[in-house]
């Protein structure tokens, strides 16, 4: 017989949780939102260490994330249906045990060393953040009480925020700070030794990366989680309406895709950019230490964020940090020295807002439809994948001028706080 039916549309299976165990529940989930936010930014250190050791145009370099991106729209529909074949408990185990496969696949690449191998294991590693994603979600959206939901998300998004804190610190210290090219004056000519005892460099921190993955795959698998199961509106009702009647939603796909092109451009060549002799003249490692403070500035202005939305509409929040970081990227773009490192580090506090704000405005008013407009929402992560297309523009016209693109960026999401957020053919139960 089924559980109780949640406000997040799911079943628990037997009976209801204890307070005490979903709050231990929701404690290990934590660790999930964590680990994928750790090993996602570990990439930022890891990219200007392997363009040194393979010698990569900035086009090379960015194609890296682009392949990282791209599993997100490969890999969530396939996700989505081994949920529902094998449960979400399960699901986690796999997702685990797939990113735990591509960490060890990063040690073969590094002994080759090959490019080509590279870029295939942390395609694996990011299918297994996606399925954990479309698993993990949900699940801490009902492993409690219903009216503590949205709550219960906030807590598990700062880990997954303090996950990319540290990563950088990981990576400076275990990839760049124990390699020739992360110690190196800016400039400096590698021989062909000092880049394959580089590449070596990559195997004990994807080696502890892999330990950890395994080690939680097992902890969750022997936990005895709340089984799940969803329940989905249906089909009649969702075929009474149309999705694309829906501005913010129209608008709102977009304004994701675009954000994560921003976001990760900036996050993916921040390294490189920090240690140019006429902006921070830092090594590859010193470099890494500013992008501490700039995904911790994306901690700190998420909770700043939930604040002012108590009072001020998500809307105008929305608006505020578009200009804010408008502002910052043409200083970062036209300045040199500190100014324009400052003010790249800046861009994090105002963009930390962005995503989690765009969606909530998107799936606004869907009624019915939410669970699809969601997942329509969720599949723009993809754009971070174009993250290449600021990278040919940093071989063409130059590293600093690349971030034009970014402030263009900006503008779209300045646009679709003033206009296309706005919802349209909303259904009542949803309207403010």
């Amino acid at each position: 017989m089924a559980g109780p039916i949640t406000s997040a549309g799911a079943t628990l299976d037997g009976q209801a949780p204890s307070p005490a165990s979903y709050k231990s529940a929701l404690s290990l989930l934590a660790s999930l939102f964590f680990i994928w936010g750790f090993i996602t930014v570990i990439n930022n250190t890891l990219l200007p260490h392997l363009r040194s050791v393979f010698e990569l145009s900035y086009t090379q370099t960015t194609l890296i994330e682009s392949v990282w991106f791209i599993a997100y729209f490969v890999a969530s529909i396939p996700s989505a249906r081994l949920i529902e074949r094998v449960g979400y408990k399960k699901a986690m185990v796999v997702g685990l045990c797939i990113m735990a496969a591509g960490a060890l696949g990063m040690i073969p690449a590094a002994r080759l060393p090959s490019y080509a191998v590279t870029l295939v294991a942390l395609f694996v590693i990011a299918c297994g953040i996606t399925l954990l994603q479309v698993a993990a979600n949900p699940y801490v959206a009902v492993v409690g009480p219903p009216q503590t939901a949205s709550a219960r998300l906030n807590l598990v998004q700062a880990f997954n925020s303090l996950g990319t804190m540290f990563a950088p610190l990981f990576g400076g210290y275990l990839i760049l700070g124990r390699s020739t090219s992360g110690t190196a004056e800016a400039g400096q000519v590698l021989t062909q030794a000092e880049r394959l005892a580089d590449a070596q460099a990559v195997q004990l921190p994807y080696l502890i990366v892999a330990a950890v993955l395994v080690l939680l795959a097992v902890i969750i698998a022997r936990y005895p989680l709340p089984a799940m199961t969803s329940r989905r509106v249906s089909k009649e009702e969702r075929g009474a309406h149309s999705l694309w009647k829906h501005r913010n939603l129209v608008f709102g796909i977009p304004a994701i895709f675009i954000y994560l092109i921003a976001e990760i451009g900036v996050a993916n060549l921040f390294i490189n950019f920090v240690s140019q002799p006429d902006i921070g003249n830092l090594t590859h490692e010193g470099a890494s230490h500013y992008l501490f403070l700039l995904w911790g500035g994306m901690m700190v202005g998420r909770f700043a964020g939930s604040v002012l939305m108590r009072s001020i509409s998500a809307e105008r929040v929305l608006a505020g940090a578009a200009i804010g970081a408008f502002i910052v990227m043409l200083v970062a773009t036209f300045a040199s020295g500190p100014t324009a490192m400052w003010a790249l580090v800046a861009v994090g506090l105002f963009h930390s807002v962005m995503f989690p704000t765009i969606f909530t405005l998107g799936i606004r008013g869907l009624g019915p439809l939410t669970e699809e407009g969601a997942g329509l929402l969720i599949m723009a992560i993809a754009g971070g994948a174009l993250v290449v297309v600021q990278g040919w523009l940093a071989d063409i016209y130059g590293l600093q001028m690349s971030f034009l693109l970014t402030v263009m960026c900006e503008l779209y999401i300045l646009f679709y706080a003033a206009w296309g957020a706005k919802p349209t053919n909303a259904f009542p139960e949803t309207q403010h």
